[in-house]
């Protein structure tokens, strides 16, 4: 006897300029329902306040909370007292969870809707530029757990995602150069016409220049989408989306969750996988330069003495036993062998991580043995 479940599942991503359209296409997916709309105390002052007000002007049922913003609080005690929220509210298993806001309440918020009433349907609305174009997009839900990051999680894709791109004007710098290299990432492993983009335009990237900020999160979004309809699920844990994640999840796992944003790891991440494919002799070192010297020019770590706090290298090492569990008992690190091109390998050694990591300029760290 066998038993078989297939699951196909799609949604539309829509990409607005404002917050008028971007309230049109909302009531559209939402199509009547009631609504929970979960965000966090930042976000709610800047934006998801005022959504919930028009929302229910138009006649919509929303509930609303706001747990605290920062990476620290995407934690299972968060994801709890959500959904002890969501069982007092009216929400019934055919209405929609409403996520607002950046990375962490996008992974948190769709964990919990996956694991309540054994899933309902969610929205994303990214609010900043690393949510616009890589946590609302692709299912991949989660809170972090004290030894490592999204340990605790699930594949649930959301009914939609609707993002306005005007929303990245209330960013600080910080943040859009952090959302900037998830978009670098994609640039580098699989749209090198992206990453040219970004060498061209990023003072006017960093100014949020609003037509240059919509080609680029239309970009960023079309090349995340083309990538995950290929494996959805993950069942091939070697996936060039992971480029930068491996030495990144470790850094921001031993740092505590917070003081290093995601963008700012996976940036420091890359520029260490590009030192083990050069040093490996995979990777040309104009390529290379090429694209530490981006990382440098938006403002993005690439040696330790630019993450904004210090690291415990043996600590950091050490996390990546965590992640060797979680991607069974091996290491597949993301190598970029030319921009579009990357390869895996399953046999990089602590000693070719620990001299990435401590390599204090990219000339010089070459010439150590």
């Amino acid at each position: 006897m066998t038993a078989t479940a297939d699951r196909h599942d799609g949604y539309t991503v829509s990409v607005c300029r404002d917050e008028r359209t971007a309230v049109a296409r909302l009531r559209e997916e939402i199509d009547g329902r009631r609504v929970a709309l979960i965000t966090d105390r930042t976000v709610a002052g800047l934006h998801a306040s005022r959504l919930a007000d028009t929302l229910a002007e138009g006649g919509l049922d929303v509930a609303t909370t706001a747990f605290p913003a920062g990476e620290a609080n995407k934690s299972l005690a968060t994801a709890t007292s959500l959904l002890d929220w969501l069982a007092g509210t009216s929400l019934a298993r055919r209405d929609i969870v409403l996520a607002v806001g950046g990375g962490v309440v996008i992974d948190t918020v769709g964990w919990v809707a996956s694991a309540y009433m054994r899933g309902v349907p969610y929205i994303n609305v990214p609010t900043t530029l690393l949510a616009h174009v890589d946590a609302a997009l692709g299912g991949k839900v989660a809170v972090d757990h004290p030894t490592a990051k999204n340990l605790v999680g699930a594949f649930y894709q959301p009914k939609g995602v609707v993002s306005n791109v005007g929303y990245l004007r209330t960013l600080d710098a910080r943040q859009l150069r952090a959302g900037l290299a998830e978009v670098i990432k994609k640039g580098v492993i699989a749209a090198p016409e992206l990453f040219e983009f970004i060498e061209r335009r990023y003072d006017d990237i960093l100014a949020v220049d609003p037509e240059t900020t919509a080609f680029l999160v239309h970009g960023a979004t079309a090349v995340k989408c083309r990538l995950v309809a290929r494996d959805p699920y993950e069942r091939d844990l070697r996936r060039p989306l992971n480029f930068g994640h491996t030495v990144g999840h470790a850094v921001e796992t031993v740092t505590g969750y917070g003081p290093v944003l995601h963008g700012e790891a996976v940036a420091f991440g890359m520029a260490c996988a590009a030192r083990i494919a050069e040093r490996r002799g995979l990777l040309d070192g104009r390529t290379r330069t090429r694209l530490t010297d981006l990382l440098t020019a938006v403002g993005l770590p690439v040696v330790l003495d630019d993450l904004p706090v210090r690291i415990d290298v043996p600590d950091t090492v050490g996390a990546l036993r965590q992640i060797r569990k979680i991607r069974d008992g091996g290491l597949r690190f993301v190598l970029p062998v030319a921009l579009g091109e990357t390869v895996i390998a399953d046999d990089v050694t602590d000693r070719e991580i620990r001299a990435a990591i401590t390599a204090e300029a990219d000339r010089p760290w070459l010439r150590t043995g």
